[in-house]
């Protein structure tokens, strides 16, 4: 029976990625970005920090993620998919395990920061992976699969510093994380097979021409700007709900708030059975689904019940999960060469959006409080709906 379970997760070297090994990169990609914000509270307590100061060591990592992507891309392009995400969960390691011997807040957002600049070239690299290895039917399923590993990422990185700052204090919590992060370098290195459809793109001119191209295809830059909306809405609402949570009448404790991150693992499941539809359906139907439903839920977090607060919260982070798919599988149908680039111009957009969620969700709640997150997370959210309506229409020789 061993024998046969590995005989199913282990790749062929020389062949196809496993479902496995797909999932854990998506998971191990995302256990850091948002692992702050379940201990918000206790690093606003420990620095005697405003809201809006402690959401900076949130949006730091993600700002760093967006200006690091579009050159990621081109790096990847140039070195390998496998040699660049391999080098990153690497080197991802080391800002995680120093962030414990910070003594100010401001070097806590530096080490963010680092954190931050390393993730793209694990996110990049294997979003052009799957383009390349696999056909263009199994994109979407296989980003599916993806992207459930990395909510299970995001889910598990608050979920662990929640419970292990209940028991070392946050400072411990990320040693943990830190530990993990050099499991899942290992085991990529062992288990993701080499790329065998990739060519190296090493003139910087071809880097520059494929940059140019891409900036005149309005398809892609539509779906850049639907991304920045999406991470807005995301970020935002999973930074400052911890706040409102740990406030009266909810009054949730550290490890309350890690349990509420549950809601993420509804998006493992339906974000991999929404890629299966997806194709079906069409890219711009499931994304404006998606966000009308992730809107719906915003507002049921408006009502002053924990129980209602938290199917909002489900229904809101499952439609954000579904819209990721449907924007990155347009980017696969809409781009055939330097698919490297494209997705880091994606991703700086995506992450500059989460950047901005934490800024602008963060000052609307320093005003009016979560009723002026919320308002202005549903505003992003209308926005994307708008540009996806108008630009994300199929060309007219491919109407049929």
């Amino acid at each position: 029976m061993l024998g046969d379970h590995f005989r199913f997760v282990l790749p062929d070297r020389h062949g196809q990625a496993s479902k496995a090994i797909v999932w854990l990169i998506g998971f191990f990609a995302f256990l850091n970005v948002y692992s702050m914000q379940a201990v918000l509270p206790l690093v606003m307590r420990d620095f005697h920090a405003s809201p809006l100061q402690a959401g900076a060591t949130v949006g730091a990592t993600v700002l760093a993620v967006a200006l690091v992507s579009p050159f990621m891309g081109m790096l990847s392009d140039a070195l390998g998919r496998k040699v660049v995400l391999c080098v990153s969960l690497f080197g991802l390691t080391l800002p995680t395990a120093l962030i414990p011997a910070a003594a100010s807040l401001h070097l806590v957002v530096v080490l963010r920061f680092c954190q931050g600049l390393f993730i793209p070239g694990i996110v990049v690299s294997f979003m052009a992976y799957i383009a390349e290895e696999f056909s263009f039917d199994a994109v979407a399923r296989i980003t599916g699969i993806y992207i459930g590993g990395t909510v299970m990422g995001g889910f598990s990185g608050r979920f662990i510093t929640g419970h292990a700052s209940h028991l070392f204090g946050w400072r411990g919590a990320f040693l943990s994380l830190a530990a993990l992060n050099l499991a899942g370098a290992a085991l990529t290195v062992w288990l993701l097979p080499a790329s065998r459809h990739f060519v190296a793109r090493r003139d910087a001119r071809s880097a520059l021409r494929a940059l140019a191209h891409h900036l005149h295809n309005q398809r892609l830059l539509a779906a850049c700007a639907v991304g920045f909306f999406v991470l807005f809405s995301l970020v935002g609402t999973f930074t400052y709900v911890n706040l409102l949570l740990t406030d009266a009448p909810f009054k949730l404790t550290v490890a309350g708030l890690a349990n509420v991150f549950c809601v993420y693992l509804v998006g493992v499941v339906v974000t991999p059975l929404a890629g299966r539809f997806m194709v079906r359906l069409g890219f711009r139907r499931a994304l404006l689904c998606a966000l009308a439903m992730s809107s719906a839920g915003l507002l049921l977090t408006l009502l002053p019940v924990l129980a209602i607060v938290i199917f909002g919260l489900t229904i809101c982070s499952s439609g954000v999960f579904i819209c990721q798919t449907a924007a990155i599988s347009f980017i696969a149908e809409s781009v055939s060469e330097g698919r490297s680039l494209a997705t880091g111009l994606y991703y700086m957009s995506y992450y500059a959006g989460g950047a901005a969620g934490t800024w602008i969700a963060g000052l609307a709640y320093e005003g009016w409080g979560w009723d002026g997150s919320v308002g202005s997370l549903i505003v992003g959210q209308m926005l994307a709906a708008t540009i996806a309506w108008f630009a994300w229409r199929r060309p007219a020789a491919n109407a049929s």
